[in-house]
Protein backbone atom coordinates (compact mmCIF):
# COMPACT_ATOMS: atom_id res chain seq x y z
CA UNK A 1 0.00 0.00 0.00
CA UNK A 2 1.60 3.69 -0.83
CA UNK A 3 1.93 5.62 2.11
CA UNK A 4 2.79 9.19 1.47
CA UNK A 5 4.11 11.59 4.77
CA UNK A 6 1.22 14.10 4.92
CA UNK A 7 2.19 17.83 3.53
CA UNK A 8 1.64 19.94 6.43
CA UNK A 9 3.82 23.05 5.01
CA UNK A 10 2.95 26.32 3.20
CA UNK A 11 2.04 26.80 -0.20
CA UNK A 12 2.27 29.03 -2.99
CA UNK A 13 -1.22 30.69 -4.95
CA UNK A 14 -0.83 30.71 -8.43
CA UNK A 15 -2.60 34.19 -10.02
CA UNK A 16 -4.20 31.72 -12.14
CA UNK A 17 -6.09 28.35 -12.18
CA UNK A 18 -2.96 26.07 -13.41
CA UNK A 19 -3.98 23.14 -15.49
CA UNK A 20 -4.78 20.27 -13.59
CA UNK A 21 -5.52 22.80 -10.45
CA UNK A 22 -7.40 20.88 -7.19
CA UNK A 23 -11.39 21.10 -6.80
CA UNK A 24 -10.10 22.69 -3.37
CA UNK A 25 -7.01 23.36 -1.60
CA UNK A 26 -5.94 23.96 1.88
CA UNK A 27 -3.25 26.18 2.65
CA UNK A 28 -1.73 26.29 6.33
CA UNK A 29 -4.82 26.73 7.58
CA UNK A 30 -6.08 26.04 11.46
CA UNK A 31 -9.17 26.63 13.23
CA UNK A 32 -9.22 28.38 16.80
CA UNK A 33 -12.44 28.41 18.31
CA UNK A 34 -13.96 31.15 20.56
CA UNK A 35 -13.17 29.76 23.99
CA UNK A 36 -9.64 29.41 22.60
CA UNK A 37 -9.34 25.51 21.54
CA UNK A 38 -7.55 24.38 18.69
CA UNK A 39 -9.25 22.55 16.57
CA UNK A 40 -7.36 22.46 14.01
CA UNK A 41 -3.13 22.87 13.67
CA UNK A 42 -1.97 24.82 10.65
CA UNK A 43 -2.33 22.21 7.62
CA UNK A 44 -2.31 21.86 3.87
CA UNK A 45 -4.43 19.63 2.30
CA UNK A 46 -5.29 19.53 -1.48
CA UNK A 47 -8.39 17.72 -3.71
CA UNK A 48 -7.96 16.98 -7.03
CA UNK A 49 -10.80 17.08 -9.74
CA UNK A 50 -12.36 13.48 -10.03
CA UNK A 51 -10.38 12.22 -6.69
CA UNK A 52 -12.38 10.25 -4.08
CA UNK A 53 -10.49 11.14 -0.06
CA UNK A 54 -11.92 9.94 2.81
CA UNK A 55 -10.96 11.58 5.68
CA UNK A 56 -10.86 9.20 9.55
CA UNK A 57 -9.24 9.34 12.43
CA UNK A 58 -9.86 9.22 15.99
CA UNK A 59 -12.70 11.18 17.60
CA UNK A 60 -12.26 14.87 18.20
CA UNK A 61 -9.25 14.90 15.30
CA UNK A 62 -11.17 17.60 13.13
CA UNK A 63 -12.32 15.75 10.45
CA UNK A 64 -16.27 17.82 10.62
CA UNK A 65 -14.35 20.93 11.38
CA UNK A 66 -11.89 20.38 8.26
CA UNK A 67 -14.80 19.24 6.07
CA UNK A 68 -16.77 22.83 7.46
CA UNK A 69 -13.69 24.68 6.31
CA UNK A 70 -13.80 23.23 2.74
CA UNK A 71 -17.84 23.86 2.66
CA UNK A 72 -17.54 27.71 3.42
CA UNK A 73 -20.11 26.96 6.61
CA UNK A 74 -16.77 28.37 8.96
CA UNK A 75 -13.50 30.39 8.36
CA UNK A 76 -9.87 29.19 9.11
CA UNK A 77 -8.51 31.51 12.07
CA UNK A 78 -5.31 31.74 9.58
CA UNK A 79 -4.51 30.47 6.16
CA UNK A 80 -6.87 30.04 3.38
CA UNK A 81 -9.20 27.39 1.35
CA UNK A 82 -9.20 27.71 -2.14
CA UNK A 83 -11.52 26.58 -4.82
CA UNK A 84 -9.83 26.41 -8.25
CA UNK A 85 -12.57 25.72 -10.51
CA UNK A 86 -13.94 29.38 -9.82
CA UNK A 87 -10.87 31.15 -8.95
CA UNK A 88 -12.26 32.33 -5.76
CA UNK A 89 -11.02 31.58 -1.58
CA UNK A 90 -13.20 31.73 1.26
CA UNK A 91 -14.47 35.41 0.62
CA UNK A 92 -16.12 35.09 -2.75
CA UNK A 93 -19.03 32.25 -3.70
CA UNK A 94 -19.03 32.65 -7.39
CA UNK A 95 -17.63 30.14 -10.10
CA UNK A 96 -17.81 27.63 -7.03
CA UNK A 97 -19.56 24.67 -7.54
CA UNK A 98 -20.17 22.60 -4.31
CA UNK A 99 -22.71 20.27 -2.37
CA UNK A 100 -22.37 19.22 1.26
CA UNK A 101 -24.49 15.90 2.20
CA UNK A 102 -24.88 15.80 6.37
CA UNK A 103 -25.28 12.85 8.76
CA UNK A 104 -28.85 13.32 8.80
CA UNK A 105 -30.98 13.48 5.39
CA UNK A 106 -32.33 16.79 6.56
CA UNK A 107 -35.24 16.42 4.07
CA UNK A 108 -38.14 19.32 4.71
CA UNK A 109 -40.91 16.79 5.63
CA UNK A 110 -43.83 18.64 4.30
CA UNK A 111 -42.31 18.63 0.72
CA UNK A 112 -42.26 15.64 -1.85
CA UNK A 113 -39.51 14.29 -2.64
CA UNK A 114 -39.03 15.97 -5.92
CA UNK A 115 -39.48 19.23 -4.58
CA UNK A 116 -36.76 18.39 -1.63
CA UNK A 117 -34.08 17.44 -4.75
CA UNK A 118 -35.37 20.45 -6.71
CA UNK A 119 -34.91 23.16 -3.65
CA UNK A 120 -31.37 24.54 -4.83
CA UNK A 121 -32.32 24.65 -8.49
CA UNK A 122 -35.49 26.85 -6.92
CA UNK A 123 -33.05 29.08 -4.90
CA UNK A 124 -30.71 29.31 -7.68
CA UNK A 125 -33.71 30.55 -10.31
CA UNK A 126 -33.01 27.78 -12.71
CA UNK A 127 -36.01 27.80 -15.20
CA UNK A 128 -38.83 25.11 -14.72
CA UNK A 129 -38.13 22.88 -17.40
CA UNK A 130 -34.51 22.86 -16.98
CA UNK A 131 -34.80 22.11 -12.97
CA UNK A 132 -37.48 19.26 -13.86
CA UNK A 133 -35.16 17.59 -16.17
CA UNK A 134 -32.02 17.47 -13.56
CA UNK A 135 -34.46 16.90 -10.94
CA UNK A 136 -35.34 13.77 -12.95
CA UNK A 137 -32.41 12.72 -13.81
CA UNK A 138 -30.79 13.13 -9.82
CA UNK A 139 -33.48 10.50 -8.99
CA UNK A 140 -32.70 8.07 -11.06
CA UNK A 141 -29.00 8.74 -10.82
CA UNK A 142 -29.41 7.68 -7.06
CA UNK A 143 -32.50 4.73 -7.81
CA UNK A 144 -35.54 6.80 -6.72
CA UNK A 145 -37.09 7.96 -10.35
CA UNK A 146 -40.35 5.72 -9.00
CA UNK A 147 -40.40 7.51 -5.72
CA UNK A 148 -40.54 11.40 -6.60
CA UNK A 149 -44.18 11.84 -5.41
CA UNK A 150 -43.81 10.54 -2.14
CA UNK A 151 -43.33 12.23 1.15
CA UNK A 152 -39.80 11.60 3.36
CA UNK A 153 -42.02 9.88 5.90
CA UNK A 154 -42.75 6.82 3.27
CA UNK A 155 -38.85 5.99 2.78
CA UNK A 156 -37.00 4.15 4.54
CA UNK A 157 -33.48 5.97 6.23
CA UNK A 158 -31.64 4.66 3.07
CA UNK A 159 -33.96 5.88 0.46
CA UNK A 160 -33.74 9.09 2.56
CA UNK A 161 -30.61 9.54 2.36
CA UNK A 162 -30.32 8.55 -1.77
CA UNK A 163 -32.31 11.85 -2.17
CA UNK A 164 -30.21 13.82 0.18
CA UNK A 165 -27.62 12.71 -2.31
CA UNK A 166 -29.68 13.64 -5.17
CA UNK A 167 -30.36 17.05 -4.05
CA UNK A 168 -26.58 17.18 -3.84
CA UNK A 169 -26.16 16.01 -7.00
CA UNK A 170 -28.95 18.01 -8.84
CA UNK A 171 -26.59 21.36 -8.96
CA UNK A 172 -23.91 19.13 -10.80
CA UNK A 173 -21.08 20.11 -8.27
CA UNK A 174 -17.77 19.55 -9.02
CA UNK A 175 -16.86 19.16 -5.50
CA UNK A 176 -18.80 17.05 -2.94
CA UNK A 177 -18.59 16.99 0.44
CA UNK A 178 -20.03 14.31 3.34
CA UNK A 179 -19.97 14.14 6.67
CA UNK A 180 -20.50 10.69 7.39
CA UNK A 181 -23.61 10.59 5.62
CA UNK A 182 -24.03 6.06 6.23
CA UNK A 183 -22.87 6.40 9.74
CA UNK A 184 -26.66 5.65 11.29
CA UNK A 185 -27.63 2.84 8.70
CA UNK A 186 -27.40 -0.77 9.28
CA UNK A 187 -24.13 -2.41 7.63
CA UNK A 188 -26.16 -4.09 4.88
CA UNK A 189 -27.41 -0.92 3.86
CA UNK A 190 -24.78 1.10 4.49
CA UNK A 191 -22.63 -1.21 2.07
CA UNK A 192 -25.28 -1.32 -0.83
CA UNK A 193 -25.31 2.70 -0.51
CA UNK A 194 -21.60 2.56 -0.73
CA UNK A 195 -21.69 0.50 -3.89
CA UNK A 196 -24.32 2.83 -5.40
CA UNK A 197 -22.13 5.89 -4.36
CA UNK A 198 -18.67 4.53 -5.38
CA UNK A 199 -20.34 3.57 -9.07
CA UNK A 200 -21.73 7.22 -9.35
CA UNK A 201 -18.79 9.07 -8.53
CA UNK A 202 -16.78 6.54 -11.18
CA UNK A 203 -19.80 7.92 -13.99
CA UNK A 204 -19.25 11.76 -12.89
CA UNK A 205 -15.71 11.62 -11.77
CA UNK A 206 -16.73 14.71 -9.38
CA UNK A 207 -14.58 15.60 -6.48
CA UNK A 208 -15.27 13.89 -3.26
CA UNK A 209 -14.58 14.57 -0.06
CA UNK A 210 -16.29 11.77 2.81
CA UNK A 211 -15.46 11.73 6.48
CA UNK A 212 -16.27 8.36 8.27
CA UNK A 213 -15.01 6.09 10.89
CA UNK A 214 -15.23 3.08 9.32
CA UNK A 215 -12.36 1.80 8.26
CA UNK A 216 -14.14 -0.75 5.79
CA UNK A 217 -15.90 1.95 3.86
CA UNK A 218 -13.07 4.48 3.78
CA UNK A 219 -11.01 1.03 1.96
CA UNK A 220 -13.65 0.49 -0.28
CA UNK A 221 -14.81 4.45 -1.49
CA UNK A 222 -11.75 5.77 -1.71
CA UNK A 223 -8.97 6.78 -4.26
CA UNK A 224 -6.93 8.25 -0.90
CA UNK A 225 -7.18 8.06 2.63
CA UNK A 226 -6.73 11.21 4.85
CA UNK A 227 -5.86 9.85 8.44
CA UNK A 228 -5.93 12.30 11.19
CA UNK A 229 -4.42 12.88 14.73
CA UNK A 230 -6.20 14.58 17.32
CA UNK A 231 -5.32 17.58 20.26
CA UNK A 232 -5.22 19.37 17.76
CA UNK A 233 -6.92 18.02 14.86
CA UNK A 234 -3.88 17.51 12.45
CA UNK A 235 -3.23 15.51 8.77
CA UNK A 236 -1.19 12.65 10.27
CA UNK A 237 -0.70 10.23 7.22
CA UNK A 238 -2.01 9.86 3.63
CA UNK A 239 -2.78 6.24 2.24
CA UNK A 240 -3.48 5.85 -1.24
CA UNK A 241 -5.89 3.40 -1.95
CA UNK A 242 -4.69 2.06 -6.14
CA UNK A 243 -7.21 -0.90 -6.54
CA UNK A 244 -9.06 0.47 -10.01
CA UNK A 245 -12.42 1.15 -9.94
CA UNK A 246 -15.16 0.11 -10.49
CA UNK A 247 -15.60 -1.71 -7.65
CA UNK A 248 -17.71 -3.88 -5.97
CA UNK A 249 -18.44 -7.24 -3.87
CA UNK A 250 -15.32 -9.16 -4.99
CA UNK A 251 -13.17 -6.09 -4.08
CA UNK A 252 -14.82 -6.58 -0.64
CA UNK A 253 -13.79 -10.09 -0.14
CA UNK A 254 -10.43 -9.69 -1.97
CA UNK A 255 -7.11 -10.18 -0.64
CA UNK A 256 -5.98 -6.57 -1.59
CA UNK A 257 -8.95 -5.47 0.69
CA UNK A 258 -7.98 -6.73 3.25
CA UNK A 259 -4.17 -5.96 3.16
CA UNK A 260 -5.44 -2.26 2.59
CA UNK A 261 -7.73 -2.36 6.04
CA UNK A 262 -4.87 -3.76 7.85
CA UNK A 263 -2.90 -0.81 7.06
CA UNK A 264 -5.36 1.57 7.75
CA UNK A 265 -5.83 -0.13 11.20
CA UNK A 266 -2.34 -0.08 11.77
CA UNK A 267 -2.11 3.62 10.33
CA UNK A 268 -5.25 4.77 12.65
CA UNK A 269 -3.73 2.93 15.82
CA UNK A 270 -1.07 5.25 15.46
CA UNK A 271 -3.02 8.04 15.01
CA UNK A 272 -4.44 7.34 18.11
CA UNK A 273 -1.30 7.09 20.39
CA UNK A 274 -0.33 10.44 18.74
CA UNK A 275 -3.13 11.73 19.74
CA UNK A 276 -3.13 10.88 23.87
CA UNK A 277 -5.83 8.13 23.28
CA UNK A 278 -4.18 5.21 23.87
CA UNK A 279 -6.59 3.41 21.51
CA UNK A 280 -8.30 4.63 18.09
CA UNK A 281 -11.59 5.81 18.46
Amino acid sequence: MPVRAAHAGPADRPGDAPPGAPAVEILSADKVFANGARGLAPLSLAVGEGEFVSLIGPSGCGKSTLLSLMANLQQPTDGRVLWWRGGFDAVGREGRRLSLVFQDATLMPWARIAANVRLPLDLAGVPTPQADARVAEALALVGLADRARHYPRQLSGGMRMRASIARALVTEPNLLLMDEPFGALDEFTRNRLDADLAALWWRRRFAAVFVTHSIYEAVFLSTRIVVMAANPGRVFREIDVPEPFPRGDAFRTSAGFADQCRALSVALMEASLASGQGAAA
